[in-house]
């Protein structure tokens, strides 16, 4: 006899899920999170110049180890779901926390531009076994509905404190150490942290028994093929992915859009900087209100404000009020798709096979992250304004909503 996907998980065969050791878990990934993505990802960008320096190379070929990484990241995505599904995050969090820690290394020792794209695809690797994905597959097995929002909240608002650590942190290590000692204390800080916290209290919820396994991997199976089947999925694909590209875009370009209004450099940056505390504002009033408004509707308005405020930049930023009221606005929703991807995800499809089926939908929306800024600056090239940048980033956000309401009532597909 069939039954919802989404009741498939969420139980264990022992009762509810113990959520006091889910909360540890939640904790050390508020700490292993930010840590990872300051050494691994932010510290990038403020060692892009000196490192383009040393290795004569322009900034354009050090940027592309970057974009190299994230391909990785994106390749990576569905073998990472299939192993955490199968076996949970213990090893391969700690592994790729490992990973991190000794292609840091690797990265302080590199001597020419190819090195570093070497090294860069690796260091790809290892962020999507050690960072957000993962993260969240291991906190959603571990909590019922009721709890899930909060702990993935809980997670992602410590670990979006991590530029703001970390850029400065970096810079000041710079100044004082050169760029290759920085990575090399980096790597350190990282490994002594990430590696045995991850060993140590990641572990699998209480489920089934050794017995079970073959039950459990066609489980898996029949929850990826009937998710796959779903119209459902496939919208919230072209969802997620016009967003992350309207949000990577804007990343990318904005600080350039308010320099070309005719703002000095320092408040162009400022504003720019307000995205990552804003995208920290958008998760705690999406977490409280949709207790009393269904999820979709939540997102899908959000997603609308968005374009709305995407499309009428061009018209505000001439003034500084009017640039921090449109940045304002668009910013609200900079960090909502974090929080409602895994919650839409868990539950329409359950947790059984979780992982495998969040890594399917993060395969093209990082992809999507990778390309999107790119396509933006040959649209800009083209254009020669910024206008139709934003333009695009607003139709990217209506196309966003529009994916989050279609067939949002539809049942949910069953297994069998």
């Amino acid at each position: 006899m069939s039954t919802p996907t989404r009741m498939a998980a969420d139980r264990t065969v022992g009762g509810p899920l113990p959520a006091f050791h889910g909360w540890r878990i939640v904790a050390v990934f508020g700490i292993t999170q930010t840590i990872g993505y300051g050494t691994l990802y932010y510290a990038f960008a403020v060692l892009l110049h000196p490192i383009a320096t040393e290795l004569h190379a322009s900034p354009t070929a050090v940027t592309g180890a970057l974009t190299t990484a994230i391909l990785a990241w994106a390749a990576a995505a569905v073998p990472v779901g299939k192993w955490l599904d199968r076996h949970g995050g213990r090893a391969l969090m700690t592994a790729g926390a490992a990973a991190g820690a000794v292609l840091l290394v690797a990265w302080s020792q590199v001597r020419t531009v190819g090195q570093l794209y070497l090294v860069f695809a690796g260091l790809g690797v290892a962020m999507a076994m050690a960072l957000y994905e993962p993260a969240t597959a291991v906190i959603v097995s571990w909590f019922d509905p009721a709890r899930r929002s909060r702990a993935v909240l809980a997670m992602i608002v410590v670990a979006g404190f991590a530029s703001t650590i970390f850029m400065p942190l970096t810079g000041y290590l710079e100044d004082h150490h050169g760029w290759r000692t920085t990575l090399l204390i980096l790597a350190a800080l990282y490994a002594a942290t990430a590696v045995p916290l991850h060993a140590t209290v990641v572990r699998r919820p209480p489920g089934a028994h050794p017995s079970e396994r073959t039950d459990s991997e066609s489980a898996r199976a029949d929850s990826v093929r009937a998710a796959r089947r779903d119209p459902r999925f496939w919208f919230l694909a072209v969802a997620f992915v016009a967003h992350s590209a309207a949000m990577s875009t804007m990343t990318v370009h904005l600080v350039g859009f308010l320099s070309d209004a005719g703002h000095p450099a320092t408040f162009a940056a400022t504003i720019a900087g307000l995205l990552g505390v804003l995208s920290v504002t958008g998760r705690l009033l999406l977490t409280g209100a949709q207790r009393k408004v269904p999820l979709t509707v939540l997102v899908a308005a959000i997603f609308t404000i968005q374009a709305l405020a995407a499309v009428t930049l061009p018209l505000l930023a001439g003034t500084r009020v009017g640039a921090a009221v449109g940045v304002t606005a668009f910013g609200i929703g900079f960090g909502v798709a974090s929080l409602a991807a895994p919650a839409l995800l868990a539950d329409r499809y359950g947790t059984t096979a979780y992982a495998t089926i969040a890594g399917t939908l993060a395969t093209p929306v990082t992809l999507a992250k990778a390309g999107a800024p790119l396509g933006a600056a040959a649209l800009l090239a083209v254009s020669g304004g910024y206008p139709p940048v934003l333009a695009a980033v607003g139709a990217a956000c209506l196309i966003a909503a529009a994916g989050i309401l279609a067939r949002a009532r539809a049942p949910a597909p069953t297994v069998g």
